[in-house]
């Protein structure tokens, strides 16, 4: 997988964009050449710098959190078309410059994340500001994309300025880019920072996405987990089965079903439910539940059988109760069959 990343920023794979600024922000200044004066200074600031040049970017940290730092620079399939091979430019003190707008190893006195500045430049000179309030959309996915991961395009529109002087503004077109981490939860927002419209008198709304998942016809989500329903008969529930099952990673697994099936059993398939989001490439846990159909009638003979076994299970202390149930309805079925075999025919 190569290097990564995350490890050498310190940070935990789900950290926000925020999150990722702040720790490039302590070690780009910790180790910047000019202010740590050892041997490997510079290779450690340039790795500082290769990391948050990919992490910062939501493109290539989606293709890095999937693929890795080999996929990632080799290049891999995107929705639309193919993603290119990833090269960082190589100028470690390009990427602090941009970030900090100086090459100063004492830079942490712009303190601008933790304070940002909310002056905004009119025609009249500088003013005070008010950001603007976020505006919020959901982002409708299904458990196929959750499941997988990728990237969602979105279509927005905003007031942009048309001229230097920032008096007038039109509306204009743009697509976001939105990375799915696979396994991601409902509820989650991914933040555009000031993507909302342009004006003078205001600091541009944040645009977030609230994920949301859709239905499915089988799977229903917990946590990390699936879930699912199967109908059983009342024979299947006492004599065992095997339930199919096509996840929806396109796959046919069959689980079989010894033990007796109760009302509120449940069978634990480990390892075949979400992508743990925190945790990938670990998953959930499927789960199957059941509804058992009893049957409508059951002729005498079945009934003297089944209390003739609820008894025999009475006096041997329970402990055999399924196992003989299961004997003398399997022994009643024998029985039909070869009475149903001797009877002549019409």
């Amino acid at each position: 997988m190569g290097i990564d990343f995350y490890g050498v920023l310190q940070i935990p794979r789900s950290s926000t964009n925020l999150d990722i600024k702040k720790a490039f922000r302590d070690l780009a200044l910790e180790f910047n050449p000019e202010k740590l004066q050892c041997e490997n200074a510079q290779q450690v600031f340039s790795l500082i710098c290769e990391a948050y040049d990919v992490l910062s970017d939501p493109l290539r940290r989606s293709v890095f959190d999937q693929y890795g730092e080999e996929g990632l620079k080799r290049g891999v399939p995107g929705p639309d078309n193919f993603i290119e091979p990833y090269r960082y430019h190589g100028d470690p003190m390009r990427t602090y410059k941009e970030f900090f707008g100086t090459t100063s190893p004492y830079a942490n006195l712009l303190d601008y994340l933790r304070n940002p500045s909310y002056e905004c430049m009119t025609k009249h000179g500088k003013i005070f500001c008010e950001k603007q309030p976020p505006i919020t959309h959901p982002l409708h996915l299904t458990l196929h994309e959750i499941f997988f991961g990728g990237i969602k395009k979105m279509k927005i529109h905003r007031l942009v300025y048309i001229n230097d002087e920032k008096t007038k503004t039109k509306v204009k077109e743009k697509i976001l880019t939105i990375p799915i981490k696979p396994g991601i939860r409902p509820g989650t927002e991914l933040v555009f920072p000031e993507e909302g419209d342009q004006n003078s008198n205001h600091i541009p709304a944040d645009v977030i996405f609230m994920v949301q998942e859709r239905p499915h016809d089988l799977f229903k989500r917990e946590e990390d987990n699936l879930t699912m329903t199967c109908s059983v008969t009342l024979e299947e529930a006492l004599m065992g089965t095997t339930v199919t099952v096509n996840t929806i990673d396109h796959r046919t697994i069959r689980v079989p079903i010894t033990d007796v099936i109760f009302p509120g059993y449940e069978k634990i398939v480990e390892n075949e439910g979400m992508p743990i989001v925190d945790d990938y490439p670990k998953r959930g846990n499927l789960i199957i539940r059941f509804n058992i159909a009893f049957p409508k009638y059951l002729p005498k003979a079945c009934k003297h059988l089944l209390r003739k076994g609820f008894q025999l299970a009475k006096i041997g202390g329970g402990v055999d109760q399924y196992e003989t149930v299961n004997k003398l309805v399997l022994a009643d079925k024998i029985l039909r069959v070869d009475l149903n075999e001797q009877l002549p025919p019409y």
